[in-house]
C-alpha cells in the first residue's frame, strides 16, 4: 500500500512541477520535450513524465506531432476569446448555482483575496497577483458544489493563466480588475443575483480587452 501512495505522488509531482513549468515560461512555446531529459531533470523514471505529458496534451499545453516529437503548445491569443466566454458563461453559472450559499464569511473571502490581489499587482508579481484572482473567484465556483462545474472552470482558465503570465507586461489597466472585483462584492451584499453575475461577465470581458497586443 505504502508503494502505491509513493508512486501516485510521484506522477502528481511531475505533472504539477511541468505544467508550473509550461506556465511560468520556463518551458517555452515551442521547446521540445523529451522524457528522458525531463526524468532526469526531476530525479524520476520516464514512466511519469510520459503519464505527465499524456494528461498536458489532453490539456492542449503540449502537442505530439506525427513524428512523435512533443513540443509546448504554442500562445493564440486570437483564439483567447473563446477561452475567456467560456469562463465567463460558466462563472455566471457557477455562481448562480452558489448564490444561496454564500454568506458574509464568504464575502470576506473574497474581499481578502481581493487585496492580496492589489497588493501583488503593485508589486509586479504577476504569479501571486493571479492565484490571488483565482482564490477570489474560486470562492463562489466552490460553493456551487458542482465539481464537474468547477473542473471545467479549472481546466479553461489553466490555458488563461498560461496567456496571462506570458502577455503579463502587455496588459493595461490590470488594476481595473481590483474595482470590478469589489463591483461583485458589493452586488453579493446586496444579495443581488442579477447585478452580481453582470458584473463577473462584465469583469472577464474587460480582462480580455485589456491586453495591448
Amino acid at each position: 500500500m505504502e508503494n502505491k501512495i509513493q508512486r501516485t505522488f510521484i506522477r502528481r509531482e511531475a505533472y504539477t512541477k511541468l505544467r508550473d513549468w509550461i506556465l511560468d515560461g520556463t518551458l517555452a512555446p515551442g521547446a521540445q520535450l523529451r522524457d528522458k531529459e525531463l526524468a532526469g531533470k526531476l530525479g524520476v523514471s520516464r514512466t511519469p513524465i510520459r503519464e505527465a505529458l499524456l494528461r498536458l496534451e489532453d490539456e492542449g499545453l503540449v502537442k505530439t506531432k506525427p513524428n512523435r516529437s512533443t513540443h509546448v503548445s504554442s500562445i493564440d491569443f486570437h483564439s483567447a476569446f473563446h477561452l475567456y466566454s467560456i469562463v465567463w458563461t460558466l462563472e455566471c453559472l457557477a455562481l448562480s448555482q452558489a448564490f444561496g450559499s454564500i454568506a458574509d464569511e464568504h464575502i470576506q473571502r473574497m474581499i481578502d483575496a481581493n487585496e492580496r490581489f492589489l497588493q501583488k499587482m503593485k508589486a509586479k508579481d504577476r504569479f501571486s497577483a493571479l492565484e490571488a484572482d483565482h482564490e477570489f473567484h474560486s470562492v463562489y465556483v466552490k460553493l456551487s458544489n458542482n465539481q464537474e462545474l468547477e473542473k471545467i472552470i479549472f481546466e479553461v482558465k489553466t490555458k488563461l493563466k498560461r496567456l496571462d503570465l506570458y502577455y503579463f507586461e502587455k496588459i493595461k489597466n490590470a488594476l481595473l480588475s481590483y474595482d470590478e472585483h469589489k463591483q461583485i462584492i458589493e452586488a453579493l451584499k446586496q444579495k443581488n443575483l442579477s447585478l452580481a453575475t453582470e458584473a463577473v461577465e462584465h469583469n472577464w470581458k474587460n480582462s480580455f480587452n485589456r491586453f495591448e497586443l
